[in-house]
């Protein structure tokens, strides 16, 4: 198993002296040498992600482009598609969207392939993006009048996996439960859920359960709540500790051994239309992101080799 922690063989006496930001920065050297020999395989079907958590300013778009951009980093083929009309993960991802050009708005309302609005991000030739556009705002109302309105993005994603193979799709989708969130849903195999290391961390989490248990008993059998991550940790602090010790007691297969500590370099990156993974790899938030891509990968691995 992949850890956020690894053992260090970097001495703290290489930096002067054995304080906590030595070690800090020991460890943190021993994590980039350990991901510099990291490989892994993206070798099953397609994994298909929806990013989500009721719960705003948890990291959800963070997480969906900086897992996305790990893993092309790793050598996976990666979809992401943004149906949260903010359109942050197409800005992350340095995507234009403006409101003149095609988007996964047009892929819903208008059945426009997804083929034909996916952009690739100038982040790595191995990294996609279905941008959103301002036009998604008004998709929900523009949704109830159509056919199938909840198995849209799961028709027009078959449609596209068909004729490009992909390794893993993440679909960024607004906090809110509605048409477009249950699209995501019914299109996905996994939901993976950001849970911020902050007090009512798991406010409304029972409730995004229960819209899960919902999904899968009327439109998506298949999709399982495989993923949590722990975000904007904070170490120092005694409640930090606390959420995480409480959210892996509940769910111990799930969480994720990686935490994403809080970082300034993170929330810098979308900035500058790129995520943290390009934009200052050896960080400590890249870092983490990466490792979590790398842990994320290898379960899966884990997995088809315990089924087979």
């Amino acid at each position: 198993m992949f850890h956020v922690k690894q053992s260090s063989n970097t001495s703290t006496a290489e930096y002067g002296v054995d304080t906590p930001l030595a070690r800090e920065l020991a460890d943190l050297t021993a994590r980039r040498k350990a991901l510099e020999s990291v490989t892994v395989r993206f070798d099953g079907p397609t994994r298909i992600f929806t990013i989500s958590n009721q719960k705003g300013g948890v990291g959800k778009t963070t997480t969906a482009v900086n897992v996305a951009s790990a893993m092309a980093e790793l050598g996976a083929k990666v979809l992401v598609i943004d149906l949260d009309p903010q359109g942050n993960a197409s800005t992350a991802l340095g995507v234009p969207h403006t409101a003149d050009l095609q988007s996964i708005y047009d892929v819903l309302i208008s059945d426009v392939p997804l083929a034909e609005v996916v952009q690739v991000s100038p982040e790595s030739p191995n990294l996609l993006c279905a941008p959103s556009t301002i036009h998604l705002a008004g998709a929900e109302i523009e949704l109830v009048s159509q056919v199938a309105r909840e198995h849209r993005l799961r028709t027009a994603l078959n449609d596209y996996l068909s004729a490009h193979p992909t390794d893993v799709v993440i679909i960024d989708c607004p906090p809110s439960l509605g048409l477009l969130t249950i699209n995501a849903f019914t299109a996905a195999t996994e939901v993976m859920i950001p849970i911020q290391c902050e007090y009512y961390a798991l406010e409304g989490l029972s409730q995004l359960l229960g819209n899960i248990r919902m999904i899968q008993k009327h439109l998506n059998p298949d999709l399982t709540m495989s993923t949590i991550l722990l975000t904007m940790f904070d170490g120092r602090t005694r409640l930090a500790q606390q959420v995480a010790e409480e959210v892996r007691g509940h769910f111990p297969h799930e969480v994720l051994d990686t935490v994403i500590p809080r970082s300034v370099r993170v929330s810098e990156a979308p900035s500058f239309g790129q995520t943290v993974i390009t934009y200052d790899g050896q960080s400590v938030g890249a870092v983490a992101y990466r490792e979590a891509a790398v842990e994320i990968a290898r379960r899966a691995n884990d997995d088809n080799e315990k089924r087979h």
